[in-house]
């Protein structure tokens, strides 16, 4: 998700620091562009595209076979695309889901024992305070919820995901040097907002332009989770721009935590 908003900010600055960064993106135009801007910008030419669509598994799968193949360091992975649009994958899943969680979920797990091999490595999930409204059911992951606001449900859910996915992988790695950080950039206004509902976006653009973060200022907590020495005793806690916060109650949930990691194994086939 590196070819707009929070990620290409992010990944602007980790080329300004000398990092070589792999934009993985889904649209070949975007992402080319934006490794181009960056590597102009920073005068960094080891800002590279590779193509990745997390709506689907296969994709997610081509893209870990190739990078493992090509790539032999890698010691940080951003998890940072993310969309709010409803609809159904090519996999059967709910679109925001698969895309928010599952995708990044099979693609961590594939990337995982590179990260292990390169370790001190760290995994950054962009997550959302709007997990607060997520209501993880392990019976019914991946498919949409029903009602009136399923598609804004759909979303909180997948933010949900993102907040326990980051505890139960910690959990999971400990004694390996691999931690894992979930983050709140804040309101932020992005590329996200273009899939909102057309009869919301008359209130939420202009709010968007007025009172929201703009991409740059939104990225410096996945940076500060990327690049912050010392915080390995703080792996699988959730950030804002204050610092680690807790998150709302589900998100603090170790037993729901354990079930979406078996059912998203299940789910993606591991």
């Amino acid at each position: 998700g590196g070819s707009s908003g929070i990620g290409a900010a992010t990944a602007l600055e980790l080329a300004r620091c000398g990092a070589r960064v792999i934009l993985a993106t889904r649209s070949a135009r975007r992402g080319e562009a934006a490794a181009s801007r960056i590597r102009r910008e920073t005068g960094n030419n080891e800002v590279l595209f590779m193509h990745l669509d997390l709506a689907s598994l296969r994709s997610v799968r081509a893209f870990a076979s190739t990078f493992l193949r090509q790539e032999p360091h890698l010691h940080l992975l951003i998890n940072n695309a993310g969309v709010s649009t409803g609809g159904t994958t090519e996999d059967g899943f709910s679109l925001p889901f698969q895309v928010n969680h599952l995708g990044h979920f099979l693609l961590t797990q594939l990337l995982l024992e590179r990260l292990r091999s390169c370790a001190p490595s760290r995994v950054v999930i962009v997550a959302s305070s709007a997990h607060c409204a997520g209501r993880l059911r392990p019976e019914s992951l991946g498919q949409p919820p029903s009602g009136l606001f399923s598609t804004f449900q759909d979303y909180c859910d997948s933010k949900l995901a993102n907040v326990l996915h980051a505890r139960e992988l910690a959990t999971r790695e400990q004694g390996t040097q691999v931690t894992c950080y979930a983050v709140h950039p804040g309101f932020v206004n992005t590329s996200l907002f273009r899939y909102a509902p057309l009869w919301l976006k008359p209130l939420l653009l202009p709010l968007a332009w007025l009172l929201f973060l703009d991409a740059s200022e939104g990225a410096q907590v996945v940076l500060d989770c990327a690049t912050q020495e010392g915080l390995e005793p703080l792996s699988g806690r959730y950030f804002t721009d204050c610092g680690p916060r807790l998150p709302w109650p589900a998100g603090r949930d170790d037993r729901l935590a354990r079930a979406l990691w078996e059912g998203s194994e299940r789910l993606v086939g591991l």
